[in-house]
């Protein structure tokens, strides 16, 4: 599996250690009404506030105790899905609480049969209950030379890391660096002594053990994303009660693997208000529009699509379909005839108007009339979409500032992307003069772009960096990236589950754009719009790499656009 491919689950206490989980990404995992600890959106939190929550759970009387028994058995629960039969389960076990979820999973899979060794690198207490219900255990004190730690490294066909918890931020040193480098070299050896590969089709062994880290893997950062050299890369996540920060930011993100959020019995409603959204698509299914057997094609909305010029044509055709496949009911493109050619070729569903160009015998780019032009069409239109593939020829970015700003009569709800952002911050434009609440579309370059930053600033702070902008420019930023984030100008922040290098394409932007411009169309509010939107561009890109591998094009991500609706629905 791919480090930073995020699949989520969420697991119940109740049902602990051995029970059924669900996807969050997957529709089909909506969560149970009986519960009030669902009853708003999943947060992301800092450690602060999830140490807050636990002990506002501790004084309501679910003590520590029990929050452990919950943590432990949900560890042990996907554990026990994942290790195979016969498999040595390897616990490498830390002093604090987090040692202390891997002793209770430990106990529990040695309970059910599973051959599990628990290797202790310290306690905080000589005589620890927890450390006495687990059978053999082993102290790295007793192991100096850590020869049979790594022996049990070569065997082991699951390793548990629960070393260290999210309150840790000192980098990694003194023992426990001894022990993790012995870990790391034992794995090497391990992937060294493999035959050669010669033909990657056939089946090979397994070069590398599952790891599973309890809460985070050890060196992660939770508040910060940083990532200690000597952390064991995840292909499991299981942490608790709601997912923290330093889950979704780089560096440390891509250690993490597919990140399960177990309930451990702490009331969600406990996050604060201000932590940012994970979308879910539980909780955003909710939103998608309704597709009555009864309608007929204005039912699903008229969406006006400006894009492509000589140098991009594929943009407009490829913001045209993602439209189509996001339920739009009727797709209008205006271009230049150049482009409108181009996409007739592609796709018989477009309506065309054609816009003028510049230079007018050889057009390639939007001229400034052509803002004339789509005042006489905008009436009747339920959403606008502007920017895929418009380029910045001069003659272009004058189109922009006639037709996008200081207007005296409305535009329908609007999207921004590509060149379109591109042509405010070359005209120095604050997207301040859109129409408040525009779907702004910025990758980490055009956001530098807009911001002054540099692209560096961009990506060092997203969340800060989106959240800020928004506010200042009465406008939702969707800052896209792995785990792309969604801001809206009062203050919320939602955050995209997924980290996809399939989506990392020439034109997977313009999907994204053609499906928020359907989704407005379809009458979505903008804030609704960006959410479902960007959720379902990410969901059709990773069922696009299931059927067609890694590396795909827009196109593909397009195609895939209603089987991801189908099964979200």
């Amino acid at each position: 599996m791919e480090l930073g491919e995020m699949a989520r689950f969420v697991i119940r206490p109740s049902f602990v250690p051995f029970s059924v989980h669900w996807p969050v990404e997957d529709p089909f995992g909506i969560e149970s009404a009986e519960s009030n600890r669902f009853a708003r959106p999943m947060k992301i939190v800092t450690v602060a506030e999830m140490v807050a929550m636990e002990r506002a759970t501790a004084a309501s009387g679910f003590g520590y105790d029990q929050m452990m028994a919950a943590a432990g058995g949900a560890l042990a629960a996907v554990v026990a899905e994942h290790a195979p039969a016969g498999g040595l389960i390897l616990a490498l076990i830390g002093p604090g609480n987090n040692g202390g979820d891997g002793l209770v999973a430990c106990a529990r899979l040695q309970e059910a049969g599973h051959r599990v060794a628990a290797y202790i690198w310290k306690r905080k207490e000589a005589d620890d209950p927890l450390v006495a219900a687990v059978r053999e255990p082993l102290w790295a004190e007793a192991d100096p030379g850590h020869e049979r730690l790594q022996a049990l490294t070569s065997e082991a066909a699951v390793i548990v890391d629960a070393l260290l918890g999210t309150g840790n931020v000192r980098p990694i040193g003194g023992s426990l660096a001894t022990l993790l480098e012995a870990v790391h070299a034992s794995l090497k050896r391990r992937r060294e002594q493999l035959p050669l590969r010669l033909d990657p089709t056939r089946p090979q062994p397994a070069d590398r053990p599952l790891i599973v880290a309890c809460d985070c893997p050890s060196g992660l950062n939770c508040d910060t994303g940083a990532i200690d050299p000597l952390a064991l890369p995840a292909d499991l996540t299981v942490t608790f009660a709601l997912p923290k920060v330093g889950h979704f930011l780089a560096p440390g993100a891509a250690f993490c693997g597919r990140l399960i959020v177990a309930e451990i019995g702490i009331d969600r409603r406990l996050a604060p208000d201000s932590a940012p959204d994970l979308l879910t698509g539980a909780e955003l299914a909710g939103w998608l529009p309704a597709r009555s057997p009864l309608a007929h094609k204005g039912t699903f909305g008229r969406a006006l699509i400006v894009a492509g010029s000589g140098r991009f044509p594929g943009a407009a055709a490829i913001a045209c379909q993602a439209a189509y496949a996001a339920g739009a009911g009727l797709v209008h493109l205006a271009a230049i005839p150049l482009v409108g050619h181009t996409v007739a070729a592609r796709l018989a569903e477009p309506v065309h108007t054609a816009l003028p160009g510049t230079p007018p015998d050889a057009a390639t780019a939007l001229a400034p009339a052509a803002a004339k032009v789509l005042e006489d069409i905008l009436p009747g239109h339920d959403a606008l979409l502007v920017g895929p593939g418009l380029s910045t020829d001069p003659e272009t970015v004058a189109f922009v500032r006639a037709f996008l700003t200081g207007r005296t009569s409305p535009l329908p709800p609007l999207v921004v992307d590509a060149d379109a952002l591109n042509a405010l911050a070359q005209l120095g434009l604050s997207p301040a003069a859109l129409p408040p609440l525009s779907i702004l579309t910025p990758h980490p370059g055009e956001m530098a772009r807009l911001t002054g930053l540099s692209t560096a600033a961009v990506n060092a702070d997203r969340w800060a960096v989106a959240r800020r902008f928004a506010g200042s420019w009465g406008q939702i930023v969707v800052l896209k990236g792995a785990h792309t984030v969604i801001a809206h100008p009062d203050g919320r922040l939602a955050i995209s589950p997924f980290a996809n290098a399939a989506l990392a394409t020439a034109g997977s932007g313009d999907v994204l754009a053609g499906i928020l411009v359907a989704l407005l169309a379809q009458g979505l509010e903008p804030w609704a719009a960006a959410q479902v939107g960007v959720y379902l561009h990410a969901l059709a890109g990773r069922l696009a790499a299931q059927s067609r591998g890694p590396t795909l094009l827009a196109g593909d991500i397009a195609r895939f656009v209603p089987q991801a609706l189908a099964q979200w629905r």
